[in-house]
């Protein structure tokens, strides 16, 4: 049986409340909405050409085909726009030719689907190939299969749902990913700044391994978030090609004065390989500091002090760019400078204590770019 609403567990509401939150505040979401009621309007648009203009019977082919049309990208709805006509076309005159040959039954049925996957496998097609075997199923349940004008008839109904699908996507807001492109890039950022921040608040005091285990863990997630992010990088490359918007906002770059020019938008894919390099780096420090919890003795207090806020000033400059951080390169030397002069230190110490400072200094390259990143960005 069923639990009830006032049944339900009181954490039970919070959570799927988090769970809303969080689906509704991811980058793509504000996309996918409006491409999900894009298709709505071409097909509902398509449905009324076919009625009010064609006087179809049966105006099902354009509006079906128009919400094949509306893809993620202006681009790939022409491509796929044309593998959508080519395919529908197909399937059109496939099942005029079944159904005048055998008519319409079981074994034309099955013969049209089979001939038609068969279709769909020829190259250049291949995206939407499946549509010649459902659009020749579509035509052979309306019956008009016995009629050679409607051929054409079927055929202009394809043309006209690939022309409103086509023509929603391009002219309402033509999709342009870069914005959450950087909102991946910024979040990702984010976490590895507020991870590093965290680390330095136990190692200031002390830490053990499970808390070390769970700062891997937590690069091992951004990782997957980094994979994730790739995905919109490149939409958002993909999303230009054949865009009314990024040619409008290539001009308003143009007309920009010539220092602000060079800071054009920063390349997606690079700052994502670069943050991505970070988080290995950040993943390599952690599990050095997990294999110095079975080190014996204590670490040297001046080493945890100045390296714990150089980690901490660089994972604040990483989650906030404009956060005031004094330079961590200057810093880190410093560092290994002192110690280098330090006759008292350990030499079983060095191994680890260089492996920290090494992964540092790999870490504020990325500090520097994430500034300079954002920087071309907000300048754009």
């Amino acid at each position: 049986m069923t639990q009830t609403a006032a049944a339900r567990p009181p954490g039970a509401l919070r959570r799927v409340t988090e769970w809303t939150v969080r689906q509704v505040t991811e980058p793509g979401f504000l996309t996918a909405t409006l491409q999900t009621l894009k298709s709505v309007v071409a097909a509902a648009l398509a449905w009324w050409f076919s009625v009010a203009v064609l006087a179809s019977e049966f105006p099902f082919l354009a509006p079906w085909v128009a919400m094949l049309a509306v893809h993620a990208t202006v681009y790939r709805s022409l491509w796929h726009g044309v593998q959508t006509f080519v395919a529908s076309t197909l399937g059109v005159g496939l099942s005029f030719v079944i159904g005048n040959t055998w008519g319409v039954s079981v074994w034309s049925f099955a013969l049209a689907l089979l001939i038609g996957l068969i279709l769909a496998r020829i190259p250049g097609i291949r995206s939407e190939g499946v549509a010649v075997a459902t659009t020749a199923l579509f035509v052979l349940s309306s019956g008009f299969t016995d009629q050679e004008p409607l051929l054409l008839e079927r055929i202009v109904e394809v043309g006209v749902g690939v022309a409103f699908g086509l023509a929603i996507n391009l002219l309402v807001i033509p999709p342009l990913q870069d914005r959450q492109a950087a909102r991946y890039v910024d979040s990702i950022n984010l976490r590895m700044g507020e991870l590093m921040v965290e680390m330095t608040d136990q190692l200031a005091d002390s830490w053990d391994t499970e808390q070390a285990d769970s700062w891997i863990q937590e690069t091992e997630s951004m990782s997957r978030q980094v994979n994730q992010a790739w995905t919109y990088v490149w939409f958002a490359r993909e999303s230009e090609r054949a865009n009314p918007r990024a040619y409008l906002s290539r001009r308003e770059s143009d007309r920009r004065p010539a220092r602000q020019h060079e800071n054009q938008k920063a390349g997606y894919g690079e700052i994502l390989s670069r943050a991505d390099e970070g988080i290995s780096h950040l993943r390599h420090l952690a599990r050095t500091l997990r294999e110095s919890t079975y080190a014996e003795g204590a670490w040297n207090e001046r080493f945890r002090t100045e390296w714990v806020a150089i980690v901490r000033d660089a994972g604040r400059a990483i989650a906030d760019p404009d956060a005031d951080v004094e330079p961590v390169h200057e810093r880190l030397d410093s560092l290994a400078r002192e110690l280098s002069e330090d006759h008292d230190l350990p030499e079983s110490s060095w191994p680890t204590y260089g492996s920290l400072i090494t992964s540092m200094r790999h870490i504020a390259v990325i500090v520097d770019d994430v500034a300079s990143s954002r920087r071309a960005r907000e300048a754009n």
